[in-house]
């Protein structure tokens, strides 16, 4: 179950959120003891608070697990004219931990969301005690990456006829698919509405590029080794960040570890959750464990990893 909040965002943006309630832990363990520490699952460009659902089934009877809708995303405002700025991002990331009096918070975040997380974290860190890090690279894209985004933008066969027509054309029969997604075509469906002449996305995509564009120019290594938190950087087998950069990303942060999941594309979470949750769920353990729990050093010394035999040679836990 969910129960949808508001919370007021940079320059006084209207931004919906959803907590997701679950059964809390029985009495006598370690998280039924005091108040819930807080989870902010901040979802990617074009996605929405609901895309964390299965995340926050595993989350919320130990975490106040909350979702937020990005500015021009979901049930949130989209302002015409934004701004759209990397800034105002992380300020509305900023606004939902205070008000919502979650923090030090657990960021948990795919894609730009992980970007706008890791921000967050490296200019407000004594608003997270941890972070996630799902699928976004560190490095500049370029003009190529944003022309090829405007392209596809402008393929889409828009408007849709039904929902099975959005699913069919992002799950198989979208040019950019190597083969066919049905869980990508799941994941767009989700973010459709149904307007008088069919449907079409909740976001308008002029302002999903104007947000990629604030973001795809600059490099962001400096924000990141700027983490103090114990991160997780975890990738798709098939995703958009690469083996060699992830690794780079987990020697750049002063507590990182690395994780992918095999048979996953860049919508991890989305597309193999059983799988997201054998990664995440005994990271945060580890970094949530008390610091004077005895077995808090090997925890968090241990890197959530693929057999050795499948890593390059240089990759680090974390480091106390």
């Amino acid at each position: 179950m969910a129960r949808h909040m508001e919370v007021t965002g940079s320059g006084g943006v209207r931004l919906a959120a959803r907590e997701f309630t679950g059964t809390r832990e029985p009495a006598g363990t370690a998280e039924a003891a005091g108040p819930l520490p807080g989870v902010l699952l901040l979802h990617g460009l074009m996605g929405c608070a609901a895309h964390w659902e299965s995340t926050a089934d595993w989350l919320a009877p130990r975490f106040r697990t909350v979702a937020l809708d990005q500015r021009g995303h979901g049930r949130s405002e989209k302002p015409a004219t934004g701004p759209w700025t990397r800034e105002a991002y992380v300020a509305d990331a900023e606004a939902a931990v205070e008000q919502l009096g979650l923090g030090p918070a657990v960021l948990i975040g795919h894609s730009m969301g992980a970007l706008t997380a890791w921000q967050l974290a490296a200019r407000r860190p004594d608003l997270v005690r941890a972070l996630v890090i799902c699928d976004m690279r560190a490095s500049a894209l370029g003009a190529a990456s944003q022309r090829a985004w405007e392209d596809w933008f402008g393929s889409w066969p828009l408007p849709f006829a039904s929902l099975d027509a959005v699913r069919r054309w992002f799950g198989a029969d979208d040019p950019r698919l190597e083969r066919p997604d049905p869980s990508r075509g799941a994941f767009y469906a989700r973010v459709m509405r149904q307007t008088g002449d069919g449907w079409r996305p909740v976001f308008e995509p002029r302002q999903m590029l104007s947000s990629r564009e604030r973001w795809v120019y600059d490099a962001h290594w400096d924000d990141l080794a700027a983490v103090r938190c114990p991160t997780l950087v975890v990738r798709g087998l098939d995703g958009e960040l690469g083996r060699a950069e992830a690794q780079e990303m987990v020697r750049v942060l002063p507590h990182g570890a690395y994780a992918e999941v095999p048979e996953a594309g860049h919508l991890v979470h989305h597309d193999r959750p059983e799988d997201w949750r054998a990664v995440v769920e005994p990271f945060l353990e580890g970094a949530l464990r008390p610091k004077d729990d005895p077995a808090q050093t090997t925890a968090r010394a241990t890197p959530v990893v693929p057999p050795q035999s499948q890593l390059p040679s240089r990759i680090e836990p974390f480091r106390d």
